[in-house]
C-alpha cells in the first residue's frame, strides 16, 4: 500500500509540472536569452558552459573527499541499522529498507539541509560584500550536498561515475525553471530505466545550458534587492536584508531537496517492480 501512496503522490506531483504553461514575461525571458547566445561566438559560448561544467564536477569530487560527507554517510548507516540490522553498506539501505523508511530518513537530511540554508542566507543579508559575493557558489555547494545525502539514503554510491553524474543531473533538473522541469525530470527517467552499466554514464554529460541560467539570474535580482534594503535598519539589524537573503536561500534548497527526494522514490519503485 505504501508503494501505491508514494507513487500517487508522485503523479500528483508530476503533474503540476507536466501542465504547467508559461507566461508571456517567461516567453519573452526565452526568447532574449536564445537570441544573445545566438549572437555569441559558438566557440565562447562552448567554452562558458563547459567551465561551469568543470565547476560542477570538481565541486561534486571535493564534498565526497571531506570528512563532513564521511560522518553525513556514517550517520545515515547508523539511523539504517536503527530498521535493519542487516544494513552494512550504503547499497544495503535500498535492499532492506522500505520506501517509507527510506523517505523519513532522506526528509531528515532535507530539514538540516533547509535549516543551513535558511542560516546562511540570513548572514549574507546580514553581512557585507564578502559574504554577498560567495552566497551564490555556497549555496550550489550545499545544494549539492543535499542531493548527494538524499541519494546516498535511497542507496546509491555518489562516488561511482554513474551515479555522480546522475545526481548533478538532478541537481540541474532541479535548479531550472517550472516551465523546463518536465522534460528535464522524463530524459533522467530514460537514463536510469535504460542504464547498461552502473559505472558508466551513456547519456550526454553536459550540464548547464542558456534555460539554466535563470538560476544565476534570480540570484542576481536576490543580491540586488539585499543591497538595496541594507540601509533599512531595525534596532541596529538590516531585519528586511536578512529576511530576503534566508527565504530566498531557504525556497531554492526547498525546491532541489524536494525534487531530489521525488527523483530517488521514483527509482527505488521502478527497481522494485524490475526486481519482481
Amino acid at each position: 500500500m505504501s508503494h501505491k501512496r508514494i507513487r500517487t503522490e508522485l503523479e500528483t506531483w508530476l503533474q503540476q509540472y507536466q501542465q504547467y504553461q508559461p507566461n508571456d514575461f517567461e516567453n519573452i525571458y526565452d526568447h532574449w536569452i536564445q537570441q544573445s547566445f545566438l549572437n555569441m561566438d559558438p566557440g565562447v559560448k562552448k567554452a562558458f558552459f563547459s567551465k561551469l561544467d568543470t565547476w560542477f564536477f570538481h565541486t561534486h569530487a571535493f564534498l565526497q573527499g571531506t570528512s563532513y560527507q564521511y560522518e553525513a554517510r556514517e550517520r545515515i548507516l547508523t539511523i539504517g541499522r536503527v530498521f535493519s540490522s542487516q544494513i552494512e553498506r550504503i547499497e544495503d539501505m535500498e535492499k532492506e529498507l522500505s520506501v517509507e523508511q527510506l523517505t523519513y530518513i532522506a526528509e531528515q537530511q532535507m530539514a538540516r539541509g533547509r535549516l543551513y540554508s535558511f542560516a546562511q542566507g540570513g548572514l549574507t543579508g546580514a553581512g557585507g560584500w564578502l559574504l554577498l559575493g560567495v552566497d551564490y557558489p555556497l549555496m550550489m555547494v550545499m545544494n549539492i550536498r543535499a542531493i548527494q545525502l538524499i541519494g546516498l539514503t535511497f542507496g546509491h554510491e555518489m562516488n561511482h561515475p554513474y551515479e555522480m553524474m546522475i545526481s548533478l543531473k538532478v541537481f540541474h533538473a532541479a535548479t531550472l525553471p517550472k516551465r523546463l522541469k518536465a522534460d528535464a525530470w522524463n530524459d533522467l527517467i530514460q537514463e536510469v530505466k535504460g542504464k547498461e552499466h552502473n559505472y558508466i554514464f551513456a547519456g550526454d554529460d553536459q550540464l548547464t545550458d542558456e534555460g539554466w541560467l535563470e538560476q544565476p539570474m534570480k540570484q542576481c535580482f536576490k543580491s540586488l534587492f539585499i543591497m538595496m534594503f541594507r540601509k533599512k535598519l531595525v534596532q541596529g539589524l538590516p531585519f528586511i536584508s536578512i529576511a530576503i537573503g534566508a527565504y530566498s536561500n531557504y525556497h531554492l534548497t526547498k525546491q532541489v531537496t524536494e525534487f531530489a527526494m521525488k527523483f530517488y522514490q521514483y527509482r527505488y519503485l521502478m527497481n522494485q517492480e524490475e526486481g519482481m
